[in-house]
């Protein structure tokens, strides 16, 4: 169907709920992810708090083993899989057509098909709670704990089955956005031309299109193990359970990667325009990203030294694990580069973009000690773990989205975000991360095993347990001003410019929200920093036709229809085949009428 931009509009008469049910622009789909992203990173953030209140003294009895073993795991695959991961995917989904010249992604359908799979497994997962008992063996399910002789409820099937849908989810996604890079960008937008977030959401892509095929092999073998008696992970049946480990995390440390790779992107496009000047050593910063890319499947084993894999692939994996530091070492040179001698405005953006670098800097050192087979043996199953990561998916990932949040917000809202509300997130989100992962050092090196739910006192974790229990209750402070900004700001009428940061990407060369269509006349991009470029070389935009006749995909409940049936397959495999079957049936017929709908 043909839609000419004069008539953009819906009717009136349309309902709004239906009108987001059954969109299918990228911008409006960024904003379900968006949305649904971050009530879940609250969702999961409650459950940190629960979980740190019942470690605040010793002896706590704030939560029993089993919901406090519930809690632990549900609050790492909320967190990666159903927060940090969508909040990346709604960026990607608003900025990439922008940034590279396009008017949407090249699969529509598939991209809001995408979305609705990804809710239906984030509300399986959750509703885990309510149905029998949510996931309670770890985030990596490590067999044999995962068999039904040790966990004989479903908590363990609904981790199987939800991570399954969100996989489809994810993979669906990668393949929509590396199409839509790769063959969509704008006259003149050579690869070597392309934003460096644009570069790390490929590799993102990338990771996602070569990883999760592994991790998905690996739920099917343990769903069958669980439910149709095979023996993948029995060594008493002739299998191995290091074998799960193996396949874990030749998926899991690509999944780092996707989870902070985004927020180099932001970073890499915040500091350049806050410091105004272009990024120093733009090349040498895609090189390192895809670089991280590749190494980052030749690391995995680092996870596993204390499994006895031998002297040879300690020794090869020690070395891979230190040599993926040099890429990461290579960028944050680069961003100190861009900043030096820049004429630096200390936004609200800018200073999570600095703590990134900071914060992800200390997570990487840690890393990079857990090279060293020796020094890992020490810190294995304790604490200091516990920091490493969250240095690196609360310092990194998180600070970097905040920053993405306030740099973008007034290009997708036509407003800006309160600055001194905004500093006030920064500083609270930056002290009481401190706070509370930088004393789980001391505690792992004081010899505090993970996933303990209470301990004795007299063994010196006292001061540094309630050190880190008030540090999370700052965040959770940071979070809620940053709430009651977001709600004030957007009672407020838009005040933001086209380009109120003197931006050069593409991204603010169109109004402030973009219209449907993102540009009137499709951009010709001639420099990496195409508007510094015709800023200083008086080139003029492309004037805007009288009358624009710009084909958009149409609305369709297509992608909805599919991804009940999906919901419908996941039910059946964790009740009965029957609902299953009727799942199948409607997968098939969506997909019939998916084939036959008009797109134009």
């Amino acid at each position: 169907m043909a839609t000419a931009v004069g008539s953009l509009s819906q009717p009136e008469d349309r309902s709004k709920i239906w009108e987001w049910m059954t969109t299918v622009d990228h911008k409006k789909i960024a904003a379900l992810y968006g949305v649904t992203g971050f009530t879940f990173f609250l969702f999961a953030g409650i459950q940190a708090l629960l979980i740190r209140t019942q470690l605040a003294v010793p002896n706590g009895t704030v939560l029993d083993a089993d919901l406090y073993n519930q809690l632990f795991t549900t609050h790492a695959l909320t967190m990666i899989f159903l927060a940090i991961m969508p909040l990346g995917a709604s960026f990607f989904n608003y900025f990439i057509p922008l940034q590279i010249g396009a008017r949407d992604v090249a699969f529509p359908r598939l991209n809001a098909l995408g979305y609705w799979t990804f809710l239906v497994g984030g509300v399986m997962l959750t509703s885990s709670f309510f149905l029998g008992g949510a996931p309670d063996g770890g985030w990596f399910a490590y067999a044999p704990l995962t068999s039904t002789e040790y966990a004989p409820g479903k908590n363990l099937d609904f981790y199987t089955v939800s991570l399954l849908i969100l996989g489809i989810s994810s993979l669906m996604g990668a393949l929509n956005f590396a199409v839509t890079i790769i063959n969509m960008r704008a006259p003149g937008m050579l690869m070597m031309r392309l934003p460096v977030y644009m570069w790390m959401t490929l590799v993102v892509a990338f990771l996602l299109i070569l990883s999760l095929p592994i991790i998905t092999v690996a739920l099917i073998q343990l769903y069958f193990d669980r439910n149709f008696s095979t023996h993948f992970f029995s060594p008493e049946a002739g299998g191995d359970p290091i074998l799960w480990q193996h396949i874990f995390w030749l998926f899991g440390h690509p999944e780092v990667y996707v989870l902070i790779l985004p927020s180099m992107g932001i970073v890499s496009e915040v500091l350049p325009v806050m410091s105004r000047k272009p990024l120093f050593g733009y090349s040498a910063i895609v090189f390192a990203g895809a670089a991280i890319g590749v190494l980052g499947f030749a690391v995995w084993a680092h996870h596993m030294f204390t499994t006895g894999l031998g002297t040879v692939p300690l020794i090869v994996f020690s070395a891979s694990t230190m040599a993926i530091g040099v890429p990461t070492g290579i960028k944050i040179f680069n961003w100190l580069g861009t900043m030096w001698g820049g004429n630096i405005r200390f936004t609200t953006a800018t200073y999570f973009a600095v703590s990134f670098i900071a914060l992800f800097t200390i997570g990487g050192i840690s890393g990079v000690m857990h090279a060293s087979p020796a020094v890992d043996g020490q810190h294995q199953d304790s604490y200091f773990v516990v920091a490493h990561l969250h240095y690196v998916l609360f310092g990194g990932a998180i600070m970097g989205i905040f920053a993405g949040i306030f740099y973008w917000f007034p290009k997708m809202t036509g407003r800006f975000l309160d600055e001194r509300m905004g500093k006030f997130t920064f500083w609270a989100l930056f002290v009481g991360q401190n706070l509370t992962f930088f004393p789980m050092h001391f505690l792992g090196l004081a010899g505090m095993p993970r996933r303990i739910y209470t301990y004795d006192e007299g063994l010196g974790w006292e001061t540094w347990n309630l050190v880190a229990t008030g540090g999370s209750y700052i965040i959770a402070l940071g979070v809620l001003v940053f709430l009651i900004n977001f709600f004030k700001t957007m009672r407020q009428a838009p005040t933001a410019g086209d380009n109120p940061w003197d931006g050069g990407t593409l991204e603010w060369a169109t109004s402030s929200p973009p219209p449907e269509h993102n540009f009137d006349v499709v951009p010709e991009v001639r420099d990496r920093d195409p508007l510094w470029y015709n800023r200083d070389h008086g080139i003029a935009a492309a004037p805007k036709p009288e009358h624009l006749h710009i084909h958009l995909p149409p609305p369709s409940y297509i992608p909805l229809v599919v991804a009940m049936g999906v919901a419908l397959l996941g039910i059946g495999a964790l009740s009965h085949i029957g609902v299953s079957v009727l799942g199948v049936a409607v997968i098939v017929y969506g997909v019939w009428a998916w084939a036959l709908e008009p797109t134009e």
